[in-house]
Order: C-alpha cells, then sequence, then structure tokens
C-alpha cells in the first residue's frame, strides 16, 4: 500500500527541540484529514550496565509530567549526528560515565500517531568513571539499580517511560540469551 499524500504542511511553532506542523493528507484509501505533527531529529537512549546485574538509572525531574521520574540516560541528536556518537555523549553528560562497548538493541517510535520521533537504544557495557557534565535544565540523580529490581518497578508501576521500559526489557532480553 502506498504511503499517504501530503497536500499542505504549514509550521505552526518551531521549537528548541522540535517543530509542530499542521498537515493535510490524503490517506492510502482516499480519505483526507488534517492533523498535527511533531517533527522531531530523533534521539538515543542508553541502557548503561556496570555488571551483569546492575545498571544506571536517572530519577529525573519532567515539569510535563510534574515531578521526577525513573529514566535511563538519553538526549537528543544533533543535526547530522550519528545516533551511536550522541549516545556516547549523553552517557558521560548525564551518568558522569563512559563505556567501551556500544550495542544497538533497536529503534523505536515512541509517539507514531503524533511524532517522527525515532529512539535509538543502545546497551553500554566496560563503564569507567569520567567527568558528569549536565546542561543546566537538566535536574536528575543517578542510581545504581539492579536489572531484577528494574524489571519490578516497570512491573510495579514505578518506571512508566516508554522508552526506559522498552531499553530495560530489551536488555533483560539479551542478558537471558535472546538475540534480536
Amino acid at each position: 500500500m502506498n504511503p499517504a499524500v501530503c497536500n499542505r504542511s504549514t509550521l505552526i511553532s518551531k521549537g528548541r527541540v522540535f517543530d509542530f506542523y499542521a498537515e493535510n493528507i490524503t490517506l492510502p484509501n482516499g480519505v483526507n484529514m488534517d492533523m498535527e505533527i511533531i517533527r522531531h531529529p530523533g534521539a538515543a537512549a542508553i541502557v548503561p550496565l556496570i555488571d551483569d546485574d546492575t545498571l544506571l538509572l536517572l530519577k529525573q525531574y519532567r515539569h510535563a509530567v510534574g515531578g521526577f521520574i525513573w529514566e535511563i540516560p538519553a538526549g537528543t541528536l544533533d543535526p547530522g549526528e550519528d545516533a551511536r556518537c550522541c549516545a556516547e555523549r549523553e552517557l558521560t553528560e548525564e551518568t558522569g560515565y563512559a563505556a567501551r562497548h556500544f550495542e544497538k538493541l533497536a529503534e523505536i517510535i515512541p509517539l507514531p500517531a503524533y511524532s517522527d520521533e525515532r529512539i535509538h537504544l543502545f546497551l553500554a557495557t566496560g563503564l569507567t568513571r569520567r567527568m558528569q557534565n549536565l546542561d543546566e535544565d537538566e535536574l536528575l540523580f543517578v542510581h545504581r539499580v539492579g536489572l531484577h529490581q528494574a524489571l519490578t518497578m516497570i512491573a510495579e508501576g514505578a518506571i512508566q517511560d516508554a522508552k526506559t521500559i522498552a531499553g530495560l526489557q530489551l536488555a533483560a532480553n539479551r542478558a537471558a540469551g535472546f538475540k534480536k
């Protein structure tokens, strides 16, 4: 089936991270509709393993959801930046660790109904201490958490962030011997 045809695209707002568009499209079945779309440059997110059963999680303030939430380290791709380079940069900036090895776990589309954002998920191992370098608008705390404990936190609803849930589940599958 052919993709939808965009009849009109109007920039509504240009933001610091993403842009907001109003579009009129014709769906493959011939239906014409108006919709709003967030155009996002993409992101990288990292599951940083200290050892086979210990990882780093962030407790980060997110104003949009009204408080602190549990997350894996992540950040937005700079223009033209490779996803792995972004992952390396964000891991060090947010956690104060660098990794010798990065393995791509998956690429996810967290909000396909209204955003083109793609998040590249990585597993980082061989961690060594570096200097944390947070942006001035980042308010977060780094915690060491057992992988099993993190999975329990998902089951109990303590972890609700979609990229974090996906990353932790993929890392747990990999640790259990499953390959993508």
